[in-house]
């Protein structure tokens, strides 16, 4: 998530109530969670197992719950909970605004997009040439739309991602700062769900089409010409490459990297990553030729068994 201009990291430290080390000149210019950061970015860790991971990243600057090594050029704000920080500042510099009207003022339209009735559009969301949105659309807060995009009755594009924190409370839910980013010529079925990132962006790229009711998880990046059939559900971080075909049913889970090319069969998951250019079956998934060789071999079980005991 970009700020909206270069903030003192001292005006960061004291908004968040934070001990400053390090470089006191600095000036943060985003905020990103570890996997998503850029130079100038601020990022965080609670669990001090990952305190290397996010000294060695790019970040700028790492909320931390201890004190560690500053490395040179870097800031560290030492807080009781890194956490609670981080979320407060996505709230403070992306406060959430509920709609008031149907199209938020602030909302980009091309003349030439169509939009359908009854559909809702929230703030800074821009909608590019000749894309038709169709009737009961909902289109949240901060969503980029490309050119020649169909979006098809009942989709909602850039929900909050499914992101908590356990405490002995309850779950607490993460202001979502990210958005959802749709190349051109995309279209996204009726009922579609795709959330936005958590700080990043979720991305679908130039060409691609989504069937009917498919869930895209937060900070999902989908490549271009991609065909994903109904009722896929995509988790959160995974990268999806170009030109994959996802069957329908598929599982993918959390994290996961689908290289260019893949194919998963309907009904398939996997939470592995799978490689470029093949055919997959099964959950979990494998190559499809050696998935259909064991199930034909299981098929022959019963019958394998039965004569081996004959013969004992």
């Amino acid at each position: 998530m970009d700020f909206p201009e270069p903030i003192p990291v001292t005006v960061i430290a004291e908004r968040i109530n934070a001990k400053l080390v390090g470089d006191t000149s600095l000036k943060v210019t985003g905020i990103n969670e570890i996997h998503q950061v850029r130079p100038g970015d601020i990022t965080f860790s609670d669990l001090e197992k990952y305190f290397k991971k996010a000294l060695d990243s790019i970040a700028s600057v790492v909320i931390l719950n201890k004190e560690a090594a500053c490395p040179a050029g870097k800031a560290l704000l030492i807080c009781p909970d890194p956490f609670t920080a981080y979320d407060q500042l996505i709230r403070t510099y992306r406060p959430f605004h509920p709609l008031t009207q149907a199209i938020d003022p602030t909302a980009e339209i091309d003349p030439t997009a169509i939009i359908e009735p009854n559909v809702v559009i929230g703030p800074h969301v821009k909608v590019g040439k000749h894309s038709h949105i169709q009737s009961n659309v909902t289109i949240a807060e901060y969503t980029i739309i490309g050119n020649h995009v169909t979006i098809q009755s009942g989709a909602i594009i850039g929900t909050e991602a499914f992101y908590f924190k356990r405490t002995p409370e309850g779950f607490l839910r993460w202001r979502s700062g990210g958005r959802v980013v749709i190349g051109d010529h995309v279209d996204i079925g009726a009922g579609c769900t795709v959330n936005k990132g958590v700080s990043g962006d979720t991305s679908i790229g130039n060409g691609t089409k989504l069937d009917c009711q498919v869930q895209v998880g937060h900070d999902v990046a989908i490549g271009e010409r991609c065909l994903i059939a109904a009722q896929v559900g995509i988790s959160g971080n995974t990268v999806v490459g170009n030109d994959v075909i996802l069957y329908g049913q598929v599982g993918v889970a959390q994290n996961v990297h689908i290289g260019d090319g893949a194919v998963m069969l309907a009904k398939s998951g996997t939470s592995k990553n799978l490689e470029a250019g093949k055919t997959y079956f099964g959950a979990p998934a494998s190559e499809a030729r050696s998935a259909f060789r064991e199930l034909a071999a299981l098929r022959h079980l019963p019958e394998f068994l039965s004569n081996f005991y004959r013969g004992r």
